[in-house]
């Protein structure tokens, strides 16, 4: 099984988009939560599937899921998931900058 790697801040967009979703219907929250899991199966079998970022960060690719974005990183035999973001937000270098 390949890995998918997890930044700090991606584990915080899953908490913050849970709980957001989770305070009218949990069901829903519950149900995006898989689909960007079973989604990021899909991604690190061909990591290159998604559009490419470089103009937000290096080596950073983007995938759609509903109103969400996965942002990631190819890695060795996996990737790495750098932010998951809403897709109305105005998306800047700022947002991948490493704390």
């Amino acid at each position: 099984m390949q890995p998918i790697l997890r930044t700090r801040e991606s584990r915080r967009d899953y908490d913050d988009i849970w709980y957001y979703i989770a305070l009218r219907d949990v069901a829903a929250a519950d149900r995006l939560i898989l689909h960007f899991d079973a989604t990021l199966q899909t991604i690190v079998t061909a990591p290159q599937i998604g559009r490419k970022a470089d103009e937000l960060g290096a080596n950073l690719h983007c995938f759609p899921v509903g109103n969400y974005l996965l942002f990631y990183r190819p890695i060795e035999d996996g990737i790495e998931l750098i932010r998951v973001l809403h897709g109305v937000r105005d998306i800047t270098p700022e947002y991948f900058v490493e704390n």
